[in-house]
C-alpha cells in the first residue's frame, strides 16, 4: 500500500474556512459586459498633417460652393 501524503497546514485555509462558517459564502460573482473603449481614442492620436490639409481643402470647396 502506498503512504497516504499528509496535507499541510495552511493558515489561510483556515481563515477562509472560518469566515464561511460565521458570514457565509460569498454570493457568485457576475460577468460585467466591457464597454468598448471608442471614446477618447482618436484625440490620443494627433491628426497628420495631409488629414488637416485634406479637410481644409473640403471645408473651403463647401464653403465657395455656397
Amino acid at each position: 500500500m502506498t503512504k497516504r501524503k499528509v496535507e499541510r497546514f495552511s493558515v489561510t485555509k483556515a481563515v477562509k474556512s472560518n469566515a464561511r462558517d460565521q458570514v457565509g459564502q460569498p454570493k457568485p460573482s457576475r460577468v460585467l459586459e466591457d464597454k468598448p473603449k471608442t471614446e477618447g481614442r482618436e484625440s490620443k492620436h494627433k491628426t497628420s498633417l495631409e488629414e488637416l490639409i485634406g479637410r481644409s481643402e473640403d471645408e473651403l470647396a463647401e464653403d465657395k460652393g455656397e
